[in-house]
């Protein structure tokens, strides 16, 4: 419930409202679970924009995946983004000791909820597409049947630049692609590499 409200009255009325959002695409964003989505990455708002799509009785089954050492750095954050926005956090540097770094991500698949994933590992420079890590093939290859939707966000890195926490009010575009699978005997680097091309071009239609 405090997740429902909270993108009720203060996510979604500050994007939809004060920045403004255009979507293109929009059929092609889930309606149940589980599937995967991705998107390029250039600032903290991804998230909440992506979120934001969402009806506020879907909310409660997205589930975006964050780095552990900034997300959980301190008891407020940890509370914030593990109760009120659900994030299932990863180890950017786990341990040979610890449990795979996608387990809990898994989980999550297997309780057919829906994954954001930004496959650039970090925010890259505004409006720019780092390369991606295979991490995503890993997963769909452990999930061959969950399609993977690819999404473009443009206009984020402007709204809330990177090292920056003054929200500007812009335009922000959203481009959703149709889903994507892996192909058979694809290999990990092909399949992220066709990942990343696939939102280039995203980016490139818009």
């Amino acid at each position: 419930m405090l997740k429902q409200v909270f993108f009720l009255f203060f996510i979604r009325p500050m994007i939809l409202l004060i920045a403004g959002i255009y979507v293109k695409g929009k059929e092609n964003l889930p309606t149940e679970g589980p599937y995967i989505m991705i998107a390029n990455h250039n600032s903290h708002l991804d998230t909440f924009v992506l979120m934001s799509l969402f009806s506020s009785t879907k909310i409660k089954k997205i589930r975006p995946v964050a780095a552990a050492d900034y997300f959980l750095k301190n008891k407020w954050f940890r509370w914030f983004f593990l109760i009120v926005i659900g994030v299932i956090p990863i180890s950017r540097q786990p341990k040979k000791t610890s449990i795979h770094p996608f387990s809990k991500v898994e989980a999550a698949l297997n309780q057919g909820e829906i994954i954001i994933i930004f496959p650039e590992g970090s925010r890259g420079e505004m409006d720019e597409i780092s390369s991606f890590q295979t991490g995503i093939a890993h997963l769909a290859k452990r999930f061959p049947d969950i399609p993977i939707i690819p999404v473009y966000l443009q206009g984020t890195g402007k709204c809330l630049p990177k090292g920056e926490s003054l929200f500007v009010p812009f335009i922000i575009d959203v481009h959703i692609s149709g889903a994507q699978k892996l192909r058979e005997n694809e290999s990990n680097k092909n399949f992220t590499i066709r990942l990343e091309n696939k939102i280039k071009s995203l980016k490139g239609e818009l």
